[in-house]
């Protein structure tokens, strides 16, 4: 089986990071095309997975664009369609792995006569997208997939809501392989030690900072707990976001927290991270379609407290595996810190439970097997 992936990013997100799962067991069968350049094309370089950068510029198209920035990007992206159909011939199908590689590997499997397969790793609703986006999506997924792989039951029901068709959704989940959360316990002992962090209780949020990501209810939530608990925010701003940096930067003073919050920006030692962590923080103030930070942090062996809303409610079981509390309110955020604080041995027991149950149930092997048998039948039936 031959795929050609495309992907609109150059930035390794959680999209893009499931693709290199998935795409990485084809090896030469493989060709991810992206439509920028960046650090994502080294990674997929680096596990020997062939790729091309195919635009020259990113499309102008966001997910709350109306339908005037959506047409002014067709003559944009008309170049990108006929190299997309002209490698697709060598390929038996167009697998889509964002919006705007589902907009352009719709129209090239048309001309070129491939299957499209769409990965859904969004909840599509107004929420998220405008309405002209989610139109054309729905119409585009309708008309032109053979299959839509959707990441959770969460992005399944959203789809099906903004119209899509039910007989082409498959739930896969997002596959991890356990080996890569394995870390060195006196590496984590030094990096504690480089932090400052030794003989705290450490809550740790990775995520770029973003309004929706709610880092500013983990600093709320942490003016009410014990000057011993810190938190530690991994990731930064993308997509212009650094005016809400600014703002929790002025928070933190605001809450004389200065001393409570580490900044840490982009790292690439995630595992290492949050290995260091008591506890670790999903925060996010609308419905996230999957909550890959949720499962790595189990895999860490960590306990999580989610945000009750989306795809988290399928990988949080509340007091088994981490907790879950209501969205945008960090008062009952504030208390589950306390409790965990107060009972160290049940949070032990709850992040050992969480990492054995996540390494099954999220096993990239088999993720990958579910997804390599649904791909067999869309080319058994073209």
């Amino acid at each position: 089986m031959k795929i050609l992936f495309l992907d609109q990013s150059g930035k390794p997100g959680g999209a893009e990071l499931c693709l290199l799962d998935i795409a990485k067991p084809y090896g030469q069968n493989a060709l991810v095309g992206l439509f920028a350049d960046g650090d994502f094309r080294k990674l997929l370089q680096e596990n020997q997975i062939p790729v091309e950068v195919l635009a020259t510029q990113a499309i102008k198209v966001s997910k709350q664009s109306g339908l005037f920035p959506a047409l002014s990007s067709l003559g944009q992206i008309t170049p990108l369609i006929n190299q997309v159909v002209h490698r697709a011939k060598k390929y038996d199908l167009i697998y889509a792995n964002t919006q705007k590689a589902l907009v352009v590997g719709a129209i090239a499997s048309f001309f070129a006569r491939r299957p499209l397969v769409y990965h859904l790793h969004d909840i599509l609703s107004q929420e998220h997208f405008s309405k002209t986006n989610l139109r054309v999506a729905i119409n585009l997924i309708n008309r032109c997939a053979a299959l839509v792989i959707a990441n959770s039951q969460a992005s399944k029901t959203a789809f099906l809501q903004a119209g899509g068709k039910p007989d082409l959704v498959q739930v896969v989940y997002n596959g991890f392989a356990a080996k890569n959360y394995e870390v060195d316990e006196l590496e984590v002992s030094n990096l504690k030690e480089n932090l400052g962090l030794k003989d705290k209780f450490i809550v740790g949020h990775f995520s770029r900072l973003s309004p929706w990501k709610g880092q500013h209810i983990l600093i709320d939530a942490l003016s009410q707990c014990q000057k011993n608990v810190i938190a530690m925010l991994v990731g930064d701003a993308l997509f212009g976001e650094y005016e809400y940096v600014k703002d929790l930067h002025q928070k933190v003073t605001a809450l004389g927290l200065e001393n409570r919050v580490k900044f840490l920006g982009f790292r690439a030692d995630i595992p290492q991270l949050m290995a260091v962590c008591d506890l670790v923080a999903h925060t996010s103030t609308a419905p996230e379609p999957f909550g890959r930070v949720i499962v790595e942090a189990m895999l860490c062996g960590k306990p999580v407290v989610a945000a009750q809303a989306g795809g988290a409610m399928e990988l949080v079981e509340d007091g088994v595996n981490g907790f879950l509390v209501t969205p945008g309110e960090s008062q009952e955020l504030a208390a589950v810190i306390h409790n965990c604080l107060q009972a160290s041995t049940k949070i032990a027991n709850i992040g050992n439970y969480a990492r054995i149950s996540a390494s099954q149930r999220f096993d990239v092997h088999t993720i990958n097997q579910q997804i390599q048998e649904l791909l067999k039948l869309i080319i058994l039936n073209k």
